[in-house]
């Protein structure tokens, strides 16, 4: 059994004495439905489980009244007499409510009527052209939470590395000391492991429970397969074969030198005004995220993010290695990487940022400077090189130097080594990244 994150978040929602009704949003098959059933099982005297996706009929209940006695009598309809329903002992669970959007609008009467928690799933949710939109949003009666796939730290859990271990790994980084050579090895070896399982949690159980990679890849396969009918399924009309082909694209994208996002890359002659609505749609569905350029790399990072000009990276690593050619997850584990390497470790840190809950930056100019990452650490702008094993940081020490130009003074540079220094650059190993948590 996986143990998540989400499940404190969820902990903690249930000690919040006035708690809205709670929406936990995430891509498809990161584990939503899972948590939030073993959540509700530990911590309910009653669980009521409706799940529209798989038993349509069910919308039926939210179809008439929405005041809550007569849901409450509906449910016990369809689901029969067994089920009970008592003031702060029961728990509703609504399973991909975008299917039902009645239900969404119900949120607001469970909330003022405060007899009974509600936790829902939404997969999709608010993607432009997916089902039809609630008549009324109850914004101020609903909290919404970001569920996504297990993150490196949730992997180590799954393959044995207590807790305890990752405290130690933290002292570490604030003494900044080496790691003892035999942990640096094992932790290297689980690193390359989670380049190429990734997080999904079904994926991650298939690995642990197996180590079958011919497997692992059949799965994320059959994840990016299920991901492209979403988009012929659910997609405006319009919008099917550019959202395939803006897909389609991200390892193209991620494959250059200068990795910005390049619509003429997606098909040629293609324009932003074509293409940016598509891109939206796959960012809105969870599968991928966005890294925006600075004008410069100072603070406050979103005042000087340049909207137009972004990369793009999948949230999931796993997925992304199985969009390359067979056998790459094969190169990976032997360490070949040849020259896609640089992407495969970029977007590996993109993900790990990403699920930490830092938006995406970095900096480029025309002249050649170019920073992967640039994140607030510890209250200051701190410039994040990432080299697949090991490499220069020619734009970062150059932008170190022009310290009244550019006012950085402290930079990160995560690569295959163990933990150091080099005057202002920490130098940290790629399974570390998760433990830069100071903002």
């Amino acid at each position: 059994m996986l143990k998540r994150k989400i499940e404190k978040q969820l902990l903690n929602w249930r000690n919040t004495k006035e708690r809205n009704p709670l929406i936990l949003k995430g891509c498809r098959q990161c584990g939503k439905t899972w948590s939030v059933n073993a959540f509700a099982k530990e911590q309910y005297k009653n669980v009521i489980y409706l799940n529209f996706f798989e038993n349509p009929n069910y919308k039926e209940i939210f179809s008439g009244a929405l005041e809550v006695d007569h849901l409450t009598m509906m449910m016990s309809v369809f689901l029969g007499p067994d089920i009970s329903f008592e003031a702060n002992e029961t728990i509703i669970i609504l399973d991909e409510i975008q299917e039902c959007p009645e239900a969404r609008t119900a949120l607001k009467f469970f909330k003022l009527d405060g007899r009974y928690d509600v936790l829902c799933t939404g997969s999709l949710l608010g993607v432009k052209g997916y089902g039809e939109k609630p008549a009324s949003i109850p914004v101020g009666y609903e909290s919404i939470l970001e569920m996504y796939p297990l993150d490196f730290e949730e992997f180590l859990w799954a393959n044995g590395i207590s807790e305890e271990i990752i405290i130690m790994l933290q002292g570490y980084l604030q003494r900044e000391e080496k790691i003892p050579e035999a942990l640096h090895q094992r932790l290297r070896e689980l690193l390359l492991q989670y380049i190429v399982v990734g997080g999904m949690p079904n994926v991650v159980q298939n690995f642990v429970d197996s180590k079958q990679m011919n497997l692992v890849l059949q799965m994320q396969r059959d994840i990016l397969h299920s991901y492209q009918d979403d988009m012929l399924k659910y997609a405006e009309k319009s919008d099917k074969g550019r959202i395939r082909d803006c897909f389609s694209s991200i390892s193209k994208q991620l494959s250059k030198e200068n990795k910005k996002f390049q619509y003429s890359l997606v098909k040629k002659g293609s324009t932003a005004s074509q293409y940016l609505g598509s891109l939206q749609w796959i960012e809105d569905a969870g599968i991928i995220s966005r890294c925006y350029n600075l004008t410069a790399p100072e603070l406050p990072l979103s005042g000087n993010a340049i909207p137009d000009i972004f990369k793009v990276y999948m949230n999931d690593t796993g997925l992304f290695v199985a969009m390359l050619d067979d056998g790459t997850q094969f190169d990976i584990l032997q360490g070949n990487l040849y020259s896609y390497k640089g992407a495969i470790f970029e977007n590996l840190i993109a993900g790990v940022f990403q699920k930490m809950g830092r938006k995406l930056y970095y900096f480029h100019k025309d002249t050649g400077l170019e920073v992967d990452f640039v994140i607030r650490y510890w209250g200051k702008a701190t410039l994040v090189e990432v080299k697949a094993s090991n490499g220069n940081t020619k734009s970062t020490k150059t932008i170190l130097k022009n310290k009244d130009k550019y006012h950085v003074e402290q930079a990160i540079k995560i690569g295959d080594y163990n933990l150091g220094r080099e005057g202002e650059i920490l130098t940290v190993p790629h399974y570390m990244a998760f433990l830069l948590r100071g903002v």
